[in-house]
């Protein structure tokens, strides 16, 4: 190493106190410290009177950090100060920091398992980072130590204390000046929490140097390292030796060849210096990554990131008399290392209450008398194996069901093997009890209620688990027992270690199918689209695109053809003869469009009359295809809705109306709850007419209440929630089910007689379960269940009722009145309606909506409906039927004689006459009639329109 001789220009040493007022010490600092460009300072002292010298600490070294001057310290006292103000200096710490100071005193509580423990601290300086120098260490060992912190104290006065005496902490780390230790020991005396089963381990400030003082109890623990004028002084030599291996690490670096360890800094203002060295930050870094060489085989000197030292040893000190039986003496026991990894090595040692061995580090067991009320999933009984009169690991611990004094009388092993005695109680509180007496230590004897009740308020006194609390017949009752204000006055409970409310049971029943299961598969705005708009739609755009088309009904034909009338001639031998020509071949109206329409859209088998016109004919293909579409998702999703539905009574909730008002429901349901339990109390108090009437029909147990829910005998059945819940999971047939919401939404808790000491105790513990996820872990195990409705699948099927389809019957019965009320207005029309129409519709415009409607308008085509009903007539006797086909011939061969007559004359250019027909007895020969045609005709002849009389209408109806 090169040789440097250090003057006051590099260094600086302070070995004095500092000066508490914050003006001296800028002072100083400027006068002493800045006048000679120091490049670093070496803070060391040996002074132990912690607390005094804080402030003039701190100032003096965030002072050192503003200037960018680094501070290589090793101070005895206030380490936490020093930690705090690293944070905002260029520190480095020689001494043991807190850090160490708390990992050596975790370590004996590592070595003796002593898992729980509790802080008490002054408002000594660093307090808090001791505590989150603790906290920091416990989440570093988490994985192969557990530690619980069960209380942190602040002492200001004696009171502070009382947490300790109602906790279970028998293991206190003590971190104060050895003058508020000696208040806080001969207090902790007086709480006697200073005897045998209780350990104090200290911290550094409070063993100091000196005497210890006689409050002190005998077997205190402590963590010290030595602060003498001699270990001073070695740590002068390694604080030089660290600065000086900087310095050099710093000179050879070649990037710092134009920069300059001389600070220049002044506090007299610019012009004169700078206010803060920036080369300090850079020099600070190589000093923080010296390594400097140590005796006796301990590591090197080096520091962490923070400017903490990397490697710390520790003494262990143990409170022992000395030789002089009235003093005490703090004896070297061991030494903690940081860089081994046991890190701990102790001789004998003294314990509290000059004890050979060690405390157990919790309290003593205690022994609980427990009272339960059974009630799955949370205390469940069955019998012990008969064998072994135990419990399987399954079936929980073991419980007496019978009185006391029943018991008495026969000797425990008999009793045992007597179910109606003892029995197994397993569930979720079982379970949540038995992590209680684990961690808490005590014993229990678990003994059901002698009158099997809850605790309600009865003729002026209590009863159930609440009045064996009150009259301090038990210790504590661990079942699922609600909280509610009334148990809250004569007893205390825990914090809830389960929310629940009263809720509503009832049972699935075989529905059936939905009337309107038919309309299902669509909701009402699509079904609303297909009959308004795309139905619609479809029918006018064919009946258009047909009536436009000229291969189809054209309406310049259909107008000229309307417009003509019969034209009638004589024949030569004075026969009236009438002749006419078919007009256009219309077919298609605006009603045959709709068949066609709906017949295509549901597939019908039915005979439609299809459309001439290309056009249309295109129109009808795309509904067609629309048709197939919309009949695939209908008919997919079909038999999802036309199955059997599963009913039950939505209830909103126990203020629904049909169960607060139960006579106003007609026929009103049957319900109840169990009697003397929270669900009944509170119906009884907010709901007097709905507890009087289900009185009747309460159960005295859940289990009856759910299987009278399952048999029908209830329509519905009111108890706690999460019971409820639970049942409903475990039903094998899945027909249980919870409706509407909880109402009086309160929490199961732990119930203890008034102010007993075992509140706060258990309290505690049940936060530490929710929050580490033991209760959801309980509540994951015991709550949920699975039904199993795969138990049904080997039963025979029943067959379908009429109640399964009914739906197919109301659409067929909906059909059958609707027909019904078309024929009454089908009867109207042609009674009222018909003579008008024919009045006014002189164009045959009605033949366009209906070719019925227009041939019922118009006498000619009744006429010829009739002609065709004679021609085509065929009489039932031979001879009738003989002399009819004989009359037919004849009038054959005169219709061909009178056209052969006819030829002749106009071949020898001779025309007969055009004679009208007026005659009313005038025989009409008339040629066959298509009726699906218009009923339009012309003569052969001429143009000239035929229009009969009133007289001649009424002849030619008495055809028919």
């Amino acid at each position: 190493m090169k040789k440097y001789n250090f003057t006051q220009a590099n260094v600086h040493s302070s070995f004095m106190t500092l000066t508490p007022a914050p003006k001296a010490i800028l002072n100083s600092l400027c006068k002493e410290f800045l006048s000679v460009n120091v490049s670093a300072i070496l803070y060391l002292m040996n002074y132990e009177k912690y607390g005094r010298s804080t402030a003039s600490a701190q100032y003096f070294l965030q002072l050192a950090g503003y200037l960018g001057i680094p501070v290589i310290a090793w101070n005895a006292d206030n380490s936490g100060l020093e930690r705090r103000a690293s944070q905002s200096s260029l520190q480095l710490q020689l001494a043991p920091s807190l850090e160490h100071q708390t990992a050596a005193m975790l370590s004996i509580l590592e070595r003796y398992k002593w898992h729980q423990f509790s802080i008490v601290t002054s408002q000594i300086a660093g307090h808090d980072d001791f505590i989150q120098a603790v906290r920091e260490r416990i989440t570093e060992m988490q994985d192969r130590f557990k530690f619980t912190i069960l209380n942190a104290v602040l002492y200001t006065k004696a009171s502070d204390l009382v947490t300790l005496v109602n906790s279970e902490s028998r293991v206190m780390l003590l971190y104060c000046t050895r003058e508020e230790a000696i208040h806080i020991l001969n207090h902790a005396r007086e709480l006697k929490i200073t005897g045998e089963n209780y350990v104090w381990v200290a911290a550094q400030s409070v063993i100091a140097t000196g005497t210890p003082p006689t409050q002190f109890p005998v077997g205190m623990l402590g963590v010290h390292f030595d602060t003498s004028s001699t270990s001073l002084v070695t740590e002068i030599t390694t604080a030089i030796k660290v600065y000086a291996y900087g310095v050099e690490d710093f000179v050879n670096d070649p990037r710092n060849a134009n920069l300059s360890l001389n600070t220049k800094l002044s506090c007299e203002g610019a012009g004169l210096g700078d206010s803060r060295w920036e080369t300090g930050d850079r020099f600070y870094k190589y000093l923080r990554n010296v390594s400097v060489e140590n005796d006796m085989g301990k590591p090197n000197v080096e520091f962490t990131a923070d400017g903490v030292l990397k490697a710390a040893e520790l003494k262990i000190m143990n409170l022992r008399p000395g030789n002089n039986k009235q003093m005490m003496v703090w004896e070297e026991i061991g030494v903690w290392k940081s860089w081994e990894g046991e890190g701990l090595d102790i001789k004998d040692i003294v314990w509290p209450g000059n004890s050979h061995t060690p405390p157990q580090g919790v309290p003593e067991k205690f022994h609980l008398k427990i009272t339960f009320l059974e009630e799955p999933p949370y205390v469940q009984l069955a019998p012990p194996d008969p064998v072994t009169v135990k419990c399987n690991m399954n079936r929980g611990v073991l419980c007496r069901v019978a009185r006391e004094q029943d018991v008495a009388e026969m000797d425990q092993f008999s009793a045992h093997r007597n179910s109606s005695f003892y029995q197994c109680c397993s569930g979720f509180c079982i379970d949540l009890l038995e992590k209680f007496a684990e961690e808490l230590g005590f014993t229990y004897e678990l003994v059901r209620v002698e009158d099997g009740k809850w605790g309600t308020f009865e003729n002026g006194r209590w009863n159930g688990l609440v009045a064996d609390l009150i009259n301090r017949k038990t210790d504590m009752v661990m079942t699922s027992l609600m909280i509610n204000s009334e148990r809250e006055g004569v007893v205390d409970f825990t914090v809830p270690f389960m929310e629940t409310g009263i809720a509503i049971a009832v049972a699935k029943r075989t529905g059936i199918i939905s009337p309107t299961a038919f309309l299902e598969p669509f909701d009402t705005a699509s079904w609303m689209l297909v009959g308004v708009v795309a139905i619609q739609a479809a029918t006018f755009t064919i009946f258009l695109f047909e009536w436009l088309s000229p291969a189809g009904f054209d309406m310049k034909v259909k107008v000229a053809t309307a417009n003509r009338c019969l034209e009638g001639v004589l024949s030569a031998d004075g026969l009236v003869v009438l002749q006419v020509t078919p007009a256009a071949n219309h077919r298609f109206s605006l009603f045959r469009t709709y068949w066609l329409v709906w017949a295509v859209l549901f597939q019908a088998a039915v005979h439609v009359d299809s459309p001439r016109g290309f056009t249309s004919k295109f129109m009808t293909n795309m509904w067609a295809m629309f048709a197939v579409v919309f009949l695939a998702i209908y008919t997919a999703n079909l038999a999802a809705f036309m199955i059997t539905r599963e009913e039950f009574h939505e209830f909103t909730g126990v203020d629904d109306s049909r169960l607060s008002k139960p006579y106003s429901h007609k026929p009103m349901f049957k319900f109840g709850t169990t009697p003397y339990s929270h669900t009944d109390s509170t119906i009884k108090r907010y709901f007097v007419e709905m507890h009087a009437y289900m009185r009747n029909f309460n159960r005295t147990s859940v289990q009856e209440g759910i299987a009278a829910v399952n048999s029908g005998e209830l329509d519905a059945f009111i108890y706690d929630g999460t019971v409820l819940d639970y049942l409903v999971a475990q039903d094998e047939d899945c027909r249980l089910l919870t409706v509407g919401s909880w109402y009086a939404k309160t929490g199961y808790g732990l119930a203890f007689s008034r102010n007993s000491k075992y509140v706060q105790m258990f309290n505690k513990r049940l936060l530490d379960f929710r929050e580490n996820g033991d209760l959801e872990r309980l509540r994951r195990y015991w709550m949920t269940g699975t039904c199993k409705p795969g138990k049904q699948e080997h039963k025979t099927s029943d067959p379908l009722a009429l109640e399964q389809f009914l739906s197919a019957f109301l659409l067929l019965m909906s059909g059958v009145l609707l027909a019904a009320i078309l024929l009454f207005f089908e009867h109207i029309y042609f009674k009222y309606i018909r003579v008008k129409c024919a009045k006014t519709d002189q164009g045959g415009c009605c033949a366009l909506l209906s070719l019925s409607m227009g041939k019922s308008l118009t006498f000619r085509g009744a006429v010829f409906e009739a002609q065709d009903i004679l021609r085509h007539h065929r009489c039932k006797d031979p001879i009738c039927d003989t002399n009819l086909w004989k009359t037919r011939h004849e009038l054959d061969l005169t219709r061909l004689r009178v056209l052969q007559l006819e030829r002749s004359l106009d071949a020898h250019g001779i025309k007969p006459p055009a004679r009208h027909i007026n005659a009313p007895h005038a025989g009409v020969l008339m040629h066959h009639r298509d009726m699906t045609r218009n009923h339009v005709f012309t003569n052969e002849f001429g143009s000239r329109c035929y229009r009969p009389d009133e007289r001649e209408v009424q002849e030619m109806e008495t055809v028919l």
